[in-house]
């Protein structure tokens, strides 16, 4: 798009920009069980037990260690804390989730209604935070070719059960370079209060943008587009520009 049809366009409308982030908790074991979280660079499936195999029967176990890590973060965005919380299910069904369900927080997250304040080549922008809530991640799907040449996807359940942090923007950011700043100092944070090392090469932080546009000066939200798992802060910024 020529730069004078894109000024135009942005004098007509704006971008409303929410941020979902995930990122994994730095605890020993994960989220249910027992199983060690180190696993980058073992081989596949062998930091696994029948509790993060979703087998029948199996018992899981909070682990106290990823609650404490999301209440320092919400103590450390100023958010608040329920009296009393409780886990939900979240249900899909998808080859890297062996329940069929995902073990989750709905409306009693660890952390709500915070804040958090970065700066942007305009000053310093502050945007509120809906939440931070508990929940377990995934396996890992593997994508390749057989012995034959077929294609094949195999699943990987070492990250299966490892603690998730989920946390949410209110739809409060209007550009590209505040979310990427968000994001950023957002991972610091995380850093500094020994959360999560949040390394997004890793995968130990991913992003995703929730982008609408509307007409400036109105107040209903348009048509929402989410733009799931950017692992870099470039992609980050490049995906809402786009």
């Amino acid at each position: 798009m020529p730069a004078s049809a894109l000024s135009t366009a942005l004098d007509r409308y704006e971008a409303v920009i929410g941020i979902e982030v995930h990122c994994q908790l730095k605890t020993a074991s994960k989220m249910f069980c027992a199983c060690s979280t180190a696993y980058d660079g073992h081989r596949p499936n062998s930091h696994v037990c029948p509790v993060c195999l979703g087998l029948p029967g199996a018992l899981p176990v909070i682990n106290r260690r990823a609650v404490e890590l999301v209440l320092a973060t919400g103590a450390a965005i100023g958010a608040s804390t329920p009296e009393a919380t409780r886990w939900d299910r979240k249900n899909y069904f998808y080859p890297d989730l062996p329940k069929g369900y995902q073990i989750s927080q709905y409306d009693l997250p660890l952390a709500s209604a915070g804040t958090l304040t970065f700066d942007t080549s305009d000053g310093p922008f502050t945007t509120g935070i809906t939440r931070a809530h508990l929940e377990e991640d995934t396996a890992k799907l593997v994508h390749g070719e057989g012995p034959a040449g077929e294609r094949l996807s195999l699943v990987d359940f070492n990250r299966s059960g490892a603690p998730l942090m989920e946390i949410v923007t209110d739809p409060d950011i209007r550009t590209a370079e505040q979310a990427r700043r968000y994001a950023e100092e957002l991972q610091l944070l995380l850093r500094t209060i020994g959360a999560s090392d949040a390394d997004m090469e890793r995968g130990q932080l991913r992003v995703e943008a929730n982008v609408s546009l509307r007409k400036r000066g109105t107040e209903a939200f348009g048509t929402r587009v989410e733009v799931k798992n950017m692992n870099s802060f470039r992609s980050v910024e490049r995906a809402i520009e786009f």
